[in-house]
Formats: structure tokens, sequence, C-alpha cells
């Protein structure tokens, strides 16, 4: 019997812009079907709510991607005030309703209290972790269990629209800050509850908002090429951000290629000025500048490897 074929080889970044009605995951899945790729993993769930920016890391870059879970934020979303849901969105079952009597001045004082860094805790239909079980899984039992507060920082919030008891905002946001708890925070601070109805993530780091994808649009591609009888791997994977786009914004340090046969050995190597103690860095080799990993700089101003691409084994 002939051994299944899991995939082939494929290193990137493809920014999916995900559908609502889908979990990440399923959108992920789809993907990784399409490019016929070995290993996928998506950096950041949105809710199957939630449409918008979705980077989907494949092979190597997936050594990466958690720089991008890291990363802030960007999103647009709309709340429904007087409507308390158990999960903070439409998806969920309403709760508790109530009178809505805000005017604007009041709604933009409130507002403004979540700007800058404050405590968040998050909400059981979340995917953190307590006891090895997802946080979702003990709200869909009816289990609350203990969360604990988490710094967040809103580096921006703009109101856009309130009118018909909706409210339309865009946010900055850092890493692990929740909007359907911010919509559900606010609700209560206005003494009428609110829900997202829409929730839309434009931006994730630096990545490139015109370099998103459609799943039709993939699933176009692929099928005009078979149609072409052309390789499909030579129209889908000319969509892809280069690895190293994971860790765009970390520092650079370039070295030599013959330090680079330290490092993508495990062992660290002097190279020269660089970046403060702790400091992570971006790691690439000779004039091309070639992406080879990332690395932290030690107590003795070393360039010690943290992450090292595979596939990089031959430096010329």
């Amino acid at each position: 019997m002939a051994r299944r074929r899991k995939g082939r080889p494929v290193d990137g970044v493809i920014l999916l812009d995900k559908p609502t009605g889908i979990s990440s995951n399923d959108a992920l899945q789809k993907v990784k079907r399409i490019f016929f790729a070995e290993k996928a993993g998506h950096t950041g769930a949105l809710d199957p709510l939630a449409t918008g920016m979705l980077p989907i890391c494949f092979g190597e870059a997936t050594k990466f991607s958690q720089f991008l879970l890291d990363s802030d934020k960007r999103y647009r979303v709309i709340a429904k005030l007087g409507e308390r849901t158990d999960t903070s969105d439409s998806d969920g079952e309403v709760v508790q309703t109530r009178e809505v009597k805000v005017d604007r001045g009041q709604l933009e004082r409130c507002i403004a209290k979540f700007r800058g860094t404050t405590d968040q805790v998050p909400s059981m239909y979340s995917a953190l972790k307590y006891q090895g079980r997802k946080l979702y899984e003990y709200a869909r039992e009816g289990i609350e269990v203990p969360r604990e507060a988490r710094k967040i920082t809103v580096y921006s919030v703009e109101l856009l629209r309130f009118s018909n008891n909706e409210v339309e905002m865009e946010l900055h946001v850092s890493k692990g800050t929740y909007i359907r708890t911010i919509v559900d925070d606010l609700g209560e601070m206005l003494g009428c509850g609110a829900h997202v109805t829409f929730l839309r993530r434009t931006g994730v780091s630096n990545f490139p908002v015109e370099r998103m994808v459609t799943l039709e649009q993939l699933e176009a591609m692929l099928e005009q090429a078979k149609a072409n009888d052309v390789v499909p791997s030579e129209v889908l994977d000319q969509l892809l951000l280069p690895t190293d786009t994971a860790v765009q914004d970390l520092p650079e340090v370039n070295i030599l290629p013959a330090q680079a046969v330290y490092i993508l050995n495990g062992n660290p190597v002097n190279a020269g000025r660089v970046p403060a103690e702790g400091t992570q860095v971006r790691i690439t080799v000779g004039q091309q500048r070639d992406f080879i990993g990332v690395g932290v700089i030690d107590r003795e101003g070393m360039l010690a490897p943290k992450r090292v691409m595979a596939n990089k084994q031959t430096i010329q």
C-alpha cells in the first residue's frame, strides 16, 4: 500500500482574511489543504464571529509564530447596548436586558478609561487554559473557574459612531487583549450592558493589509491553476511573505558565514557591537542578509541562538 502524502515542504506566511462563521482552526485547515502544506499553524485565534487578518505560518515560519502572538493588534468593533450575553458577543444567549440611558459625553468618558495600561480579567469564553483545559470548555458546562487579571495596554481607542444603541470603535491594543471583555466592561460602566455584534481584526504587527487574501480567492486560484494545467504551488506560493516577516520588528544582527555555522549548531558567537543583554534579535548572514533564526544577547555580550532554520545548514 502506497504511503499517503502528508503535504509538501513550504515555508512562509500567508495573511488570510478570515471569514465569519468558522473557527480559526477550521480556516487554518482549509488553507493548509489548498497549499498542500506539510506543516502550518496560525498566530492568535479569532472568534468564529470575527473576521480579518489571521497570519498563517507554513513550515519553518511556525518556529517564529510566537512573536506574532506577542505583537499588537488593531480591531474595528460594533457593540449593541442594552443586552448582555453569556459570551459577550451575539453568538451567545442574552442573559440580561436593560434600558439604555446613555449620551455621547458619558460614552466618551467611559471609553477614555480603557486607554493606557489596565488589568483585564479574561472571559470564561476564552481559549486560555486552567488545569489543562480551555476556559470555554468549562463555560459550556456551566462551570466558572478563577482567572487572574492580566496587564493589557490599549494604545488607542476611537469612537467612530454612536446611534440606535450601537457603538462602533477602532482599537489598537497589546497582546492578550480581549475586545469582547472591553465591550462587556463598557456596558457595565454605562449601566445598560453590551455585547459584540461585529468584530474585524484590521492589523497584526506591521503586516501589509493589502496582502490579505480570502479563502474564496485562494480556492479560485487553485481551481484556475488546475484548469490551466499549471502546478498550483507556482501560483499560490507567490502570495507568501518571507519567513522572517514574523520577526520583522526585532533588531537585526548580521554575522559572517563562518559564524553562522556555529549559530546553526547551537553555539554562541561574538558578533561585535550588539544590543543590550537580554535583547532578542533577528539573525542574518553576510551581504545577502540571509535570515537564519532568532537569538538573544547573553550576559557576556555574545549572540546565542534561540530558534534557527532547519533548512539553513549550509551557508556559503
